[in-house]
């Protein structure tokens, strides 16, 4: 399976994460929306930011940070 670069602007991310009932704190970490103190996690247990989310892993609501490591992880699980 090929990965394919699709970009979003910040508005369309933020409708993504609506759709998960996700949204951004304060600080700019996405945070479940009946609960905003209830940061999303990497699968790595890491909290992550809007700014550094890459998406969400289909079939899951696993979240992808946008740092080479993480997208290189996403890759091979992907292969």
């Amino acid at each position: 399976m090929n990965i394919s670069d699709i970009t979003f602007s910040k508005e369309a991310k933020k409708d993504i994460l609506g759709l998960f009932d996700k949204t951004v704190d304060e600080e700019g970490y996405i945070v479940e929306q009946s609960n905003l103190k209830q940061r999303v996690l990497t699968p790595k247990g890491e909290e992550i930011r809007f700014d550094e989310w890459a998406g969400i892993m289909k079939g899951s609501e696993t979240f992808v940070k946008s740092d080479m490591f993480s997208l290189i992880e996403l890759a091979k699980k992907l292969d």
